[in-house]
């Protein structure tokens, strides 16, 4: 098991001062990298913890199984989460600060992007609220939370299908709404095009929108507008 950092010489360069830079911990994209770099990875962070060099603060997104049972190996103590596609390091995240973020899921097939939103903000130290299954297709599901959208410093509103709920969202709320398109929906969705226009064309002002099926930029962008300072 790769211990050195020259183990990473062509693979990575850890960004080891990410979190004293700027209060966020580092986070390691796995799609794309062989099971072997994600090992790599994984066990210089454990020595950079070790070492002092780092807190040790990171996120594995879009971990795949046989990722994760490799980084799990090297990082027994880490959180995996299935369903968000995340594995956090280390697994207890920090006592919340800050504003309330409150994210809406249309529906349930969106819930792998929620969730990687949500453990986002965990670990990013925000308090956090996920509420799922609220679609433009029952509009009374949102309305009946009007009191937390109210409440909320920073909203994130993730959607496939029209992509309508950010506007209904953003039209409902003081805070900023942070919209994210997922790829769900029938063929005429355009694996997310069709919910990325409708939010980039919101009627309803405060509406930012990040990348398809991007669950992780969602939850840090919501985490900086809603941090205590």
């Amino acid at each position: 098991m790769p211990l050195d950092p020259a183990d990473l010489d062509g693979i990575a360069e850890l960004d080891l001062g990410r979190g004293a830079r700027r209060g966020y911990p580092e986070a390691i994209f796995c799609e794309g990298k062989t099971v072997a770099q994600v090992r790599a990875i994984a066990a210089n962070l454990r020595r950079a913890t070790a070492s002092g060099e780092t807190s040790g603060a990171a996120l594995f997104t879009r971990i795949s199984d046989e990722q994760a049972a490799a980084v799990l190996a090297v990082l027994p103590e880490a959180l995996h989460d299935e369903t968000a596609r995340v594995v956090a390091w280390p697994p207890t995240a920090p006592e919340p600060t800050g504003g309330l973020v409150a994210v809406f899921c249309a529906g349930t097939s969106d819930l792998p992007v929620a969730r990687e939103a949500v453990l986002t903000l965990t670990y990013l130290g925000r308090p956090t609220e996920l509420v799922v299954d609220v679609g433009v297709a029952g509009l009374h599901r949102i309305l009946d939370r009007v009191d937390l959208i109210a409440e909320a410093r920073a909203i994130v509103v993730v959607a496939g299908m029209d992509g309508a709920l950010a506007s209904v969202v953003a039209g409902l709320a003081r805070a900023p709404v942070v919209a994210v398109p997922t790829s769900v929906g029938y063929g005429t969705a355009f694996g997310g095009l069709a919910p990325l226009l409708t939010m980039l064309n919101a009627c309803a002002p405060g509406v930012g929108v990040v990348n398809i099926d991007n669950g992780y930029g969602a939850g840090h962008l919501a985490a900086q507008i809603a941090a205590p300072f």
